[in-house]
């Protein structure tokens, strides 16, 4: 059944990059545990120990506060197609913000997006897997867009305005330090 490892090996990480869905998990001392659903081929794997993965601008922005004062994150993934398994990579994870010197090396992983609003760098301490056989089939049809019009339609000037009329606190009241210093 299930199996705990130091590092990702080869067939984890061909798993990994066959997903289209991983769940992201956070939370601080004092506040709510917050479990976000991520898509759109967010995720890149820099070695056996480090994930990084590109947040959008979105509705809330609970990851960055959780980080900024706790550091761990979990990030699971699950099969829904093929062979049964749940993943889930254990570790410490900081913000990088687009004023962050580690910014351009990071982002030029992923395709430009104008939403862009931060990178989380995960240093994986423990790997888990499970067995996964009661999680459903599921088929992919294709990603949605509605994200990306949005963004492009709100231009930069307005996710900046968006950044701060909705981003710069989590739920429980907590800073998430989305606004740039340039700004």
């Amino acid at each position: 059944m299930g199996q705990q490892y130091t590092e990702l090996n080869d067939k984890l990480i061909d798993f990994i990059e066959q997903q289209k869905l991983y769940f992201i998990g956070t939370a601080a001392a004092s506040s709510r545990v917050n479990i976000s659903p991520k898509g759109m081929d967010s995720l890149r794997i820099l070695n056996k120990n480090r994930v990084i993965w590109l947040n959008l601008t979105g509705s809330g922005n609970e990851t960055a506060a959780h980080i900024d004062e706790m550091s761990r994150m979990t990030i699971m993934f699950a099969a829904f197609e093929g062979n049964p398994l749940i993943l889930r990579l254990y570790g410490t994870a900081k913000a990088v913000h687009q004023n962050d010197a580690e910014w351009d090396g990071l982002y030029a992983h992923f395709d430009p997006s104008v939403g862009a609003r931060q990178i989380f760098d995960l240093t994986i301490d423990l790997v888990q897997s499970s067995c996964g056989m009661a999680v459903p089939f599921f088929d992919y049809v294709e990603e949605r867009d509605q994200l990306k019009k949005w963004a492009v339609k709100k231009g930069e000037e307005g996710i900046q305005a968006y950044w701060q009329d909705k981003n710069q606190i989590s739920l429980d009241g907590k800073p998430t330090h989305i606004i740039r210093k340039n700004t």
